[in-house]
């Protein structure tokens, strides 16, 4: 039986209790994942701020996420050296390129999907961080999850925030919805690579 979490609104569909029975049995890849996961935001934080250097609010927020998400990636590879998991490479699940694969190639309009992409990630990560801070039966390990939850809730809304900012809010929320569906769908049928978006 799934803990009931606050509900993200824009998330069609909440994670399945398959996906939480598949990361509890698999912490330690979950965590390998994890890092990976930590380090992509980092990097995808950076990489908006280098194609869209003058947008001065944007870069403020970005820098902030970059440097926390870089924060909580070297706490996740403490876990990692604590649990003597190596730092090794996982094979993706497909969300991650079928969001990406969603991004318009023109200017604006790819602008506006990245950040709503991004958001709707940070968005899921944040749903399961609380699945796995509410379910994992390692109580350290479970503290651990519970304390990242409020950074990815903020995460999540600033990327929301700044599409608000930079584009027409009726214009935002229709296509929010309609890649809030990919996203569901993506996520429909378990992968079965345990991963924090499989």
């Amino acid at each position: 039986m799934l803990t009931q979490l606050s509900t993200i609104n824009a998330l069609k569909q909440p994670t399945t209790s398959a996906w939480v029975e598949q990361a509890i049995a698999n912490l330690d890849i979950i965590l390998l994942d994890h890092s990976h996961c930590e380090r992509k935001a980092a990097g995808v934080a950076l990489n908006m701020m280098f194609r869209y250097p003058s947008n001065t609010k944007m870069v403020r927020e970005l820098t902030a996420i970059a440097r926390e998400e870089l924060e909580h990636f070297e706490l996740v590879n403490q876990w990692l050296e604590r649990r003597n998991i190596p730092l090794a490479p996982l094979p993706p699940p497909p969300y991650g390129a079928g969001l990406k694969a969603q991004v318009r190639p023109k200017e604006p309009e790819r602008f506006l999907d990245s950040l709503l992409v991004t958001g709707l990630i940070e968005a899921r990560s944040h749903e399961r961080l609380g699945l796995l801070a509410a379910h994992c039966p390692e109580p350290e390990l479970a503290k651990f999850y519970r304390g990242l939850m409020a950074s990815e809730a903020r995460h999540y809304g600033i990327y929301w925030v700044l599409a608000a900012t930079y584009f027409d809010r009726e214009i935002v929320m229709q296509r929010l919805d309609e890649l809030a569906i990919v996203e569901s769908e993506l996520l429909a049928t378990l992968h079965p690579e345990p991963r924090i978006h499989s």
